[in-house]
């Protein structure tokens, strides 16, 4: 693949005419585009995959051209440089691939339906229509748009309709804006709307196969995240119209194209009425966050590929600072630390992991940078880092600064630091740059010498140690003790008189008080011993990042994780959903050493029922009136944990009611999981199981689709594993959206993990054909390393990829899985006799 070559320095678009028509039923695209823009040289390119271009005009001349597919271009030349106007005429595959223009598939009654839409991000919109695909190549755009259209059926797009004529769907003229954010859909939608303060109209969309009640929550968010958003960014919402629309076949979680922002419908519809607290959390995080991005990347865009951190960072951070703000009762921010944070550290400590800001060079490598736990999670936590170091009020400042003098234009993070930096007085860049240009993070060793306290950093790895690694972070230290240095800048320093700072801190003495810092702190055992004494009396966030740090140490090998045990069951009776996340990681952690039906599996269930028992027995299976969300939050966890321990009072409930509710369908959603998932895994049959996943074909409620999945995907019976795996082809049981997840469940399920590896194996040109260009692909690599363990499936893993390592859009994501599943044989070998006689002693 050649390196890419920038078409914005050779054409720069002003404003595009599109015209579009399509046809569902012979599965093709028809087009015209006129471009006004100024040619910089005679010899120019338009950007196109799969089009077949019937004629270029420059000026309405015909003109020669070429098509070069492997360079996705239309190459031509004009008279001269200068303003000039481009007109190309075309065809193109109606695909199923969920990129580009393509339809999405669902029954209504049982009739087989269709509404087509577009997910243009990353370089997509080539395959609808010529152009200069690149983010810096800003322009407006008037759409006209036709299709063969049925009674009922609306049209919509990134602003308001203007008009119809003769059938052609005519919409106002766009805003300067990329390429990447045109979009529209048309169908047989049903819609909701609203307004928000500032008169902007916001919409929800969806088909007519889900209930209309279900589209309220999203309406009501949507709304008062805008309004939030106007406030806190003092910057007005560009646009008229916010519609929010969701679609039964998309592969990313959402899409902020500009006014008319795309959804899985998992992540924007709801039941009211039966939806546990945890999965509308979800889903007014991803509305928050892709409102986020109509100021952080669709008002201002990144300039190039490489600095898509600011659009994902900022959005992944604003989503909890919004939906904070308008649901402060939920706590969400404890979800970011179980969640966001946790992901971050655990990838980012691996060699050959991608930095935040990341060089591309081919085109392939585009997809490849959205890492969900780096550009993400980690850029959100860096953020979530800065503005703990800089407080609200500059981030403001800051914020509307670059918004006014961005607007409508492109940025570079050195952008954004000279905003904030000259908002908050600190040289932001320079404390920044050495978090976002390099991967990692650091381990702050703290320890007590001669009476002085010692602070040193080094790089944290899991796996093998680069030689001679010199990375060094401005670290901040948000200490417990007032009057400690604000930032640790050189690799080690003395933080003073001990008994001085143990007289000031505010409990036992801590760094990163709060968790915002990314990176990790190791005490020495006179600090770990204090902390440890006063475990049970520090806050929630405290006692997380204890089990946090621990938990990271172990996984490095840096300590074992026998040592963890005894800690939790001193925590196993709190009160906090975030606590009793922790600590069920930690036994999800020490699962890995546990055979399937050996003594060491045996005693971790014994020892997970003792830790459960007390808060399952408080909580119940079912949701109470007087539930805080806390113990909303907590259920679900605490009841995983029961049923793995083999809780027999909870096996026999969860069994009865779900003979009581007699289908899937009618078990209310607290609880559903675990309830499906105790039918498969201990009353089995096949009747229920063919029930089940008969159900899962016939709903259109995607939450309890997941509960379906997770739950058949868990069965004990190779023969049904069987099934679920040859059914993994067929759309008309699972979507290729929802494949990934299916592949998961069967590979981790001891029993169809070989099913599912070979299954891969035998159809992985099958799976490169049908989610290749997709940036969600390579994920079926990551979802591997997170569950083999052995030499043999290490061997066989590397047997099989090592040949696809050459493929700019897989190869990072091979070297890194490839780390994670030695590092996990490694522990597994070093650590589970360890951990098997530290059980042995606990249980008995």
């Amino acid at each position: 693949m050649a390196s890419i070559e920038r078409l914005y320095d050779l054409f720069q678009p002003e404003h595009y005419d599109l015209y579009i028509e399509v046809s569902r039923a012979e599965k093709v695209i028809k087009g015209k585009t006129v471009i006004k823009g100024t040619a910089k040289k005679q010899a120019i390119a338009l950007h196109q995959h799969d089009l077949k271009v019937a004629s270029v005009k420059v000026n309405g001349q015909a003109v020669d051209f070429t098509v070069v597919d492997d360079d996705d271009q239309i190459r031509f030349a004009v008279p001269e440089a200068g303003e000039q106007t481009l007109e190309v005429v075309y065809e193109a595959p109606l695909t199923d691939n969920m990129n580009g223009i393509y339809p999405s598939y669902y029954q209504v009654d049982g009739e087989d339906k269709q509404v087509v839409s577009t997910q243009f991000e990353t370089y997509f919109a080539r395959q609808a229509f010529p152009g200069i695909d690149e983010p810096e190549a800003k322009a407006t755009f008037s759409l006209a748009l036709k299709f063969d259209e049925q009674p009922g059926e609306v049209a919509i797009a990134n602003m308001p309709e203007e008009r119809i004529e003769d059938g052609v769907h005519c919409f106002e003229k766009t805003v300067k804006m990329s390429t990447y954010l045109v979009a529209f859909a048309f169908g047989d939608f049903q819609s909701i709307e609203t307004k928000t303060k500032s008169g902007i109209k916001v919409g929800v969309y969806a088909t007519k196969a889900h209930p209309a009640k279900d589209l309220d929550f999203a309406l009501d968010i949507a709304k008062r995240s805008i309004e939030f958003y106007e406030d806190f960014y003092q910057t007005p919402y560009p646009l008229a119209q916010s519609l929010q629309v969701a679609l039964p076949d998309f592969s990313a979680g959402a899409m902020e194209n500009w006014g008319m922002v795309t959804y899985r419908e998992a992540y924007l519809l709801v039941d009211p009425d039966n939806t546990e607290l945890a999965m509308k959390q979800v889903v007014a995080t991803v509305i928050a966050h892709e409102l986020a991005h109509q100021w952080f990347g669709d008002l201002v865009t990144m300039k190039w590929w490489d600095e898509l951190w600011l659009n994902e960072s900022f959005a992944n951070m604003m989503e909890f600072v919004a939906i904070d703000a308008i649901e402060p009762d939920w706590h969400i921010w404890e979800s970011f630390n179980a969640n966001d944070v946790q992901a971050a550290f655990r990838r980012d400590a691996i060699p050959g992991v991608q930095p935040v800001h990341v060089a591309v060079h081919h085109p392939e490598e585009i997809d490849a940078l959205f890492d969900p736990a780096i550009v993400y999670a980690k850029g959100a936590h860096l953020l979530v880092m800065l503005r703990s170091l800089i407080g609200d009020d500059a981030l403001r400042n800051g914020l509307k600064a670059y918004f006014d003098k961005k607007a409508y234009g492109n940025a570079t993070g050195d952008d954004l630091w000279s905003a904030l930096g000259a908002a908050s007085g600190q040289d932001i860049g320079a404390i920044m740059k050495t978090w976002l240009d390099q991967p990692g993070y650091p381990v702050l060793s703290v320890s007590v010498e001669d009476g002085r306290v010692k602070v040193r950093q080094t790089p944290f790895v899991l796996g093998e140690k680069p030689k001679d690694d010199q990375r060094l972070w401005q670290v901040p230290l948000a200490a417990s003790a007032p009057g400690l240095p604000a930032l640790l800048t050189e690799e080690s320093a003395d933080l003073g008189d001990w008994e001085t700072i143990k007289a000031a801190s505010k409990g036992p003495f801590r760094l990163n008080v709060g968790n915002a810092g990314h990176y990790i702190v190791s005490y020495d055992d006179e600090l770990l011993a204090e902390q440890i004494a006063d475990l049970t009396d520090l806050p929630a966030i405290d006692q997380a990042q204890f089990l946090q740090n621990a938990l990271l140490l172990a996984q490095a090998n840096e300590v074992n994780y026998a040592d963890i045990l005894p800690v939790l069951p001193l925590l196993a009776n709190s009160d906090s959903a975030l606590v009793q996340d922790f600590v069920y990681q930690a036994i999800t952690a020490i699962k890995v050493f546990a055979e399937p039906d050996s003594k060491l599996e045996a005693y971790l269930q014994l020892f997970t029922r003792g830790l459960s028992t007390k808060r399952f027995a408080a909580l119940g299976l079912a949701k109470k009136t007087s539930d805080t969300v806390s113990d909303e939050l907590s259920r679900p966890i605490i009841v995983a944990a029961a049923l793995y321990g083999k809780n027999q009072h909870l096996m026999e409930e969860a069994h009865a009611v779900f003979q009581k509710a007699g289908s899937a369908q009618k078990l209310p959603a607290d609880g559903r999981t675990q309830v499906l998932k105790n039918e498969l895994v201990n009353y089995n049959s096949q009747e229920t199981f063919a029930a089940l996943l008969a159900a899962y074909q016939e709903t259109a409620n995607a939450s309890l689709k997941r509960d379906l999945s997770a739950a058949l995907t868990s069965t004990p019976d190779a023969l049904q594993l069987k099934t679920l795996v040859a059914s993994f082809k067929d759309p008309a049981v699972i979507k290729p959206q929802d494949l990934r997840n299916w592949f998961a469940g069967v590979l981790a399920n001891p029993v169809g993990q070989d099913q599912a590896w070979t299954w891969l194996k035998d159809n992985w040109g099958w799976l490169e054909e049908r989610l290749g260009g997709d940036m969600e692909f390579s994920s079926y690599i990551t979802v591997i390393s997170r569950i083999f363990k052995t030499r043999e499936k290490f061997d066989a893993f590397k047997a099989f990829f090592e040949d696809k390592k050459d493929q700019p859009g897989l190869s990072r994501e091979i070297v890194v899985d490839t780390q994670v599943i030695k590092n996990r044989v490694k522990l597994v070998e070093e650590q589970e006799a360890s951990v098997a006689k530290a059980l042995d002693g606990l249980v008995k």
